[in-house]
Formats: structure tokens, sequence, C-alpha cells
């Protein structure tokens, strides 16, 4: 297991979400591209209710798997939409491809938000790949509300690899919330239009036909 997910387990994270991740999700997990086996739900309830019977149903798993995402431990696919069955689902784990060996010193000491605060370039650009960000681009605007946000909140202390996963997750979270109006869309994701993202010419094409298709 990776620093970061030591530091991150160790967080406010409760003890059903831990052994999930633990026992339930990590040991079968590519530690290259850091995704998970195809989630089992039966399985999954019969490690948790090993000694008792404390978990019946699929949504109780989505409820500690939202406690992992929101810890930045688990990230879901652009097109799984919230509330909605992950069994069979294959979900990604950011830390596990975090070696340690590039990213030592972000793991080092805890500190709050600061006014001049910006995330590791290379760690945010690793992150953004992992957690599905479809645009890795951001300014300073979106730099500004995260700082803003955090520095109101003197009493949260993370290590600089830890914001920057904070950060990363928080454009992924924006950027999903269908009340924006971007210029383009990827998967359910919202995308700057200087993204270099392209989307297929026929689809647009067969969406611009029945747009145009008059009534009657």
């Amino acid at each position: 297991m990776t620093q970061g997910e030591i530091d991150t387990l160790s967080g406010n994270i409760s003890n059903p979400a831990r052994v999930l991740y633990c026992l339930g999700l990590r040991p079968n997990a590519d530690t290259q591209t850091g995704q998970t086996k195809p989630l089992s739900y039966k399985q999954l309830l019969s490690l948790l209710n090993a000694k008792e019977p404390l978990f019946e149903r699929g949504r109780q798993i989505n409820q500690l798997l939202d406690e992992l995402e929101k810890a930045g431990l688990v990230a879901y696919p652009a097109d799984v939409k919230s509330g909605h069955s992950l069994n069979g689902c294959v979900l990604s784990l950011p830390l596990v491809c975090d070696t340690g060996q590039s990213y030592d010193n972000l793991h080092m000491g805890w500190q709050p938000m600061t006014l001049s605060w910006s995330p590791d370039p290379s760690l945010f650009t690793q992150l953004a790949q992992l957690i599905g960000l479809a645009d890795h681009l951001f300014d300073e605007q979106d730099r500004g509300e995260f700082v803003a946000y955090w520095l109101s909140r003197p009493e949260v202390t993370q290590t600089p690899f830890q914001w920057t996963q904070k950060f990363a997750l928080h454009l992924k979270k924006r950027r999903l919330d269908y009340g924006q109006k971007p210029t383009k869309r990827v998967g359910n994701q919202l995308v700057s239009s200087t993204a270099g993202i392209s989307t297929d010419e026929n689809a647009r094409k067969l969406v611009e036909k029945y747009r145009e298709k008059p009534e009657g």
C-alpha cells in the first residue's frame, strides 16, 4: 500500500469504509492503472458481514464508496450517475499508482490552506488522468474559489499531496454540475472550449438532423 493511501486511510474515514477499501477493493486492483475488478455487491456484502449482518443492500455499499470517493481513495467512471447501481462497474483507485518515489516530499507535513497555494503541476496532471477529469486545464478563478473555501476552515490540515488531490476532485465535481453552461460536453462532464477535445462528427450531424426536423 502506498504512503498516500496510508495517510488518507488514517484520516476521518469510518471503519466499514476502511474494510471495504483495504479488503474489498485494493487487493485485486491493477497496480499499473489503479483499476479495480468489476464490483460484486454480493461479495462485498459477504465481506462486510463476516461476523454480523450490518449491511443488507447495495445502496449501503454505495454510501461507503461515496465516503471513499470524497476522501480521494476512489474515482467513479465518467458515465456513472449518482445513486445508480455500481454492481459490475470498474472503479479507479487514484492513490494505488502513487509509488511514493516522486512525491515523498508531498506526503510530509500537515498544513492549513494558504493564500498562495497552488496544486503541484505534475501530481495534478497524473491525478486528473486517474480520476477521469476530461479537461486538465484550470484558471485562476478555479484555484481562487478552492483556496477561498478552505481559507475559511483553518482547522483543516492536509499534506501537500492531499491538497492537490482535493483540488482535482473539486474540479471534477464542479464540471459534473449540470447548472453550468459549457461550450463542450464529454460524457457527463463539462469542459472548456480550449480543452482540445473533439466530438464525433457523425453523432453531431445526427443530433442536428433531428433537432431541425419539423414537428408533425
